[in-house]
């Protein structure tokens, strides 16, 4: 896995939720040269992809003749966070030519999934994501100091971790208490 900074993870953990994986917006504390490294360094790692924007997608560049290019996170930025890639995003955001057009031919898309059945997805074994469900699994579960510490994390990274990839898009019952003497522990129950 590639070594991330607190921001890039935010940044990809933010796209990999979202259905069309948009990078954009990025943080608002990210402006100018310092959103253009992120990006820069991002791409090079080949975790994000320009593609052509679509209609009410948000513009990265324009490139002329009213058209935009916007960022996307690519199959290679799921696997870095941990996460197996679907088939492909709900946004078709392949970037290629081949998939222009397409969507007038394709049937009627089968009716939406009720938001209580959470897609699923697997886990690549050693990751860290696993890694992490293994510690919450402990019948003693994990603080957030414990976890800080397993991963070199910031804290505010595993909360995001563990409500961003954990709870909303893995659908895991993670619940937490405080534990005298060692804090807010948190648990997944099997």
């Amino acid at each position: 896995m590639p070594r991330l900074s607190d921001t890039q993870l935010v940044i990809l953990s933010a796209a990999c939720q979202r259905d069309d994986r948009l990078i954009l917006p990025l943080p608002d504390r990210l402006k100018g040269g310092a959103a253009a490294k992120v990006v820069e360094s991002l791409a090079a790692k080949g975790l994000i992809a320009e593609v052509d924007a679509k209609r009410g997608d948000p513009i990265w560049r324009e490139v002329g003749d009213g058209h935009g290019i916007t960022l996307v996170a690519t199959d290679a930025a799921l696997e870095a966070l941990g996460i197996e890639p679907d088939d492909a995003p709900a946004g078709g955001t392949a970037g290629t030519d081949e998939t222009a057009g397409t969507e007038a031919k394709e049937p009627a898309e089968p009716a939406p999934v009720p938001p209580t059945a959470a897609p699923a997805r697997k886990t690549r074994e050693g990751s860290k994501q696993a890694q992490l469900i293994g510690m919450l699994k402990r019948p003693e579960g994990a603080s957030i100091e414990e976890i800080v510490a397993a991963f070199g994390w910031q804290a505010h990274t595993v909360r995001g971790a563990i409500a961003g990839a954990l709870k909303k898009k893995r659908g895991l019952d993670v619940t937490s208490g405080k534990v005298e003497g060692r804090g807010r522990v948190y648990r997944i129950a099997d």
